[in-house]
């Protein structure tokens, strides 16, 4: 059985998430919280094989409360579930110790996905509809090195990775828009990932970029 933890400060949202997790007969909703204070102390007692976490909610936000998860339930795997995603919010989480993020307003497959890749300790990431490639590892995609990577693809993706355009990394670097697009892509094929999104994510996973 694995055991959920739900936190979200609207109650029909939390009604809603406990109905679409327990059509699962293996799974169950031990517990709910409306702030981030009560998913922490719920954390701390029930032991939740995953915790689903907004980001925004009052007394504590979801990151903070996922970094005192990690702390006082380290086995617990966590997901938070945001209405917007960016390259910030994916490090942010990243860094927080949550290895699986879903839109709020998206596909609700992708929260079944998320704890389904959770639960057997692997990453998720939803932004643009699909699983972050990877590994299975409770530290996300991959935590080796990035392989097969050539010095400059190295030196690309961490650029890519802390937020800069094509443009700006061929500024950088003294190479044309063309010529980093076409890195980009190899970059991209090589990792096995799909977006600079999941770049991101990889980067803070692997060590890539300084949080």
């Amino acid at each position: 059985m694995v055991e959920i933890l739900v936190a979200d400060d609207h109650q029909l949202v939390r009604m809603s998430l406990r109905e679409l997790l327990q059509l699962r007969p293996d799974w169950r909703v031990c517990g709910e919280a409306s702030n981030g204070l009560e998913a922490v102390a719920l954390a701390a007692t029930l032991r939740p094989d995953v915790a689903v976490l907004d980001v925004r909610m009052p007394e504590l936000g979801g990151l903070e409360a996922a970094r005192r998860i990690r702390s006082v339930s380290p086995a617990t795997e966590i997901m938070v579930l945001t209405g917007h995603a960016s390259d910030t919010l994916v490090r942010e989480a990243a860094s927080a110790g949550a290895h699986a993020l879903a839109l709020k307003g998206g596909d609700a497959g992708d929260v079944i996905r998320g704890v389904e890749a959770l639960a057997a300790h692997r990453s998720f990431l939803a932004p643009e509809g699909g699983p972050l490639p990877g590994a299975a590892s409770p530290c996300g995609p991959a935590t080796h090195p990035p392989r097969q990577l050539t010095p400059r693809e190295r030196e690309i993706a961490k650029l890519l990775a802390k937020g800069k355009t094509n443009w700006s990394v061929g500024a950088i670097l003294g190479i044309s828009v063309k010529t980093v697009e076409t890195h980009r892509a190899n970059i991209l094929w090589k990792l096995g990932l799909e977006s600079i999104v999941e770049l991101v994510l990889y980067a803070v996973q692997n060590n890539l970029i300084e949080m």
